[in-house]
């Protein structure tokens, strides 16, 4: 039998994941020829990228000999997330030297569903430290790298999948999205991500929620009907779940062949909700839509929502101070021993010094907020259909660019040295970090807060040759009315094909 890549004069990479497993079932190729192209375009690839931390080949090419050739992704290649998407008996870091020999116990209930589907899982992808940052630069793997540019970070913490689905390395790969971890590399690597209602996907069986409910788990994808299709695998009662979304009657990937013939009410906005600049390109992306979709025939009113986004932003800051502290003092028990500085990153370190200073009153009172804003989005959304915005504010930071100034640096370890997270909280030290990174991401929480789904997609690209996503956010339990859009927006001239960027050209 030939190889993949030349079965019908197309490429590897140009298929999707729905296009390998439909080759799997007619029998036109072996699943065990698509994991052995898989494996030469990471080699290929993965040197520049640094996308793979962990390679499973061995166990890739023993699960392609016994695929369930019902699954929807019957023999397709797929590498899973560092963080929350555990496989047994393999390593799972959190993109952190402390977690350097630690070992999943069990499958996480995310990667039980995804093995269901006949995927191959191939290897693991490169994350910030706990998945805390909107780049990829750990200390202990280093960067991930953009294959749009290499010089530029492919965002995070789904860096790695990002890097690796927009190579080519593989046409699905795992994400979650707590903050934007899934929207914001997507839009910086040219591709479809969708983060699911509150509740959609499985947590457990390790947790009942994740950072209160704010993260979500899905892939990243290059094509949207992957995406859906990998939603309807995953969308399962869990019963160990603190949350469950309503079920969908239905499957999402039937709603990309849906005509978007209603009338849509559709709101946008191009302002930061925390009132710093946006970029005229991601501005741009925004208004071209805007008024593609105007000619459509569709109602589309500038107008933003009706909540106060400063205070979005410091409750998704307090939680996420929280959040650290708990996993720090939860790594005793692992560890054995009580957590030192120097196991960690020092903004980990210091982060979590901040949520030891924040007091159980101020993380209930930002909870609240979070209700606040959902009620909120929810009476919005009785009037309007879609709420767009840019994806990101900025365009994808250079390597490095976002590292702490040599100022931060000492004041972060003379304070985390000494504990006073108290101290470096009242002087806004860490705030400014944050709000120095989210001020290029200020977009995508709101919809991680609310519960709400919300996508991007890529329909622009800059003259430099970097893509810009558009974010979509709906009511909550609505990511049919999200495919539907999606896939019209799919075919449309709009459309930046991620096989543009340099990498797809290195086969």
């Amino acid at each position: 039998m030939e190889r993949v890549s030349r079965v019908e004069g197309v490429n590897y990479q140009q298929y999707d994941g729905l296009g390998l497993a439909e080759l799997v079932k007619r029998k036109e190729v072996h699943p065990k020829e698509i994991v052995a192209e898989a494996i030469r375009v990471i080699e290929m690839h993965n040197p520049k990228l640094n996308a793979v931390i962990n390679k499973l080949y061995e166990k890739a090419e023993a699960m392609a000999e016994e695929i369930d050739l019902n699954g929807s992704f019957a023999g397709v290649p797929m590498l899973l997330k560092d963080l929350a998407q555990e496989m047994e008996g393999e390593k799972i870091t959190f993109g952190s030297k402390v977690y350097q020999d630690h070992y999943a116990k069990v499958d996480s209930n995310y990667v039980k569903q995804v093995r269901k589907t006949g995927a191959v899982l191939i290897g693991q992808t490169n994350i910030p430290e706990f998945g805390l940052m909107g780049i990829t630069e750990p200390a202990i793997y280093g960067p991930a790298r953009n294959p749009w540019n290499t010089e530029h970070t492919p965002g995070g913490s789904s860096g790695g999948s990002a890097a690796a689905v927009a190579s080519g390395m593989v046409p699905i790969a795992g994400a979650n999205d707590g903050g934007g971890s899934i929207r914001i590399p997507a839009s910086f690597c040219g591709l479809f991500g969708l983060k699911p209602t509150r509740g959609r996907t499985p947590v457990g069986p390790l947790a009942g929620r994740s950072w209160q409910g704010a993260a979500v788990d899905l892939i990243l994808s290059r094509s949207v009907r992957d995406s859906a299709a990998m939603l309807d695998a995953l969308s399962v009662y869990e019963k160990g779940a603190a949350f469950h979304a309503l079920p969908f009657e239905g499957n999402y990937l039937s709603q990309l062949q849906m005509n978007v013939d209603k009338r849509l009410k559709i709101a946008f906005t191009v302002q930061s909700p925390l009132g710093n600049k946006v970029d005229p390109d991601c501005k741009g992306a925004v208004m071209k839509t805007a008024k593609f979709l105007e000619s459509l025939g569709h109602h589309v009113v500038e107008k933003e929502a009706p909540v106060d986004g400063r205070k979005i932003v410091y409750s998704f800051l307090t939680m996420y101070f929280g959040e650290v502290a708990a996993h720090l003092a939860s790594l005793e028990e692992i560890l054995g021993r009580k957590v030192k500085m120097n196991d960690v990153e020092m903004t980990t370190w210091i982060v979590g010094l901040i949520g030891k200073a924040t007091s159980a009153k101020e993380f209930v009172l930002s909870l609240r907020e979070w209700d606040k804003a959902a009620l909120e989005m929810e009476i919005f959304h009785e009037t309007y259909d879609f709420y767009m915005t840019p994806t990101t504010a900025m365009l994808p930071a250079k390597i490095g660019e976002l590292d702490p100034s040599p100022y931060e640096k000492l004041a972060m370890q003379v304070s985390g040295s000494l504990g006073f997270g108290g101290i470096l909280k009242k002087a806004g030290i860490v705030e400014q970090v944050a709000e120095n990174n989210l001020k290029r991401t200020p977009f995508t929480q709101l919809a991680n807060l609310t519960g709400q789904p919300a996508m991007t997609v890529p329909l622009h690209l800059t003259q430099e040759g970097l893509p810009v996503g558009v974010q979509f956010m709906a009511a909550k339990g609505r990511e049919d009315l999200l495919y539907s859009m999606a896939g019209m927006l799919e075919q449309s001239e709009l459309w930046v094909p991620v096989q543009s960027n340099p990498f797809f050209k290195l086969v």
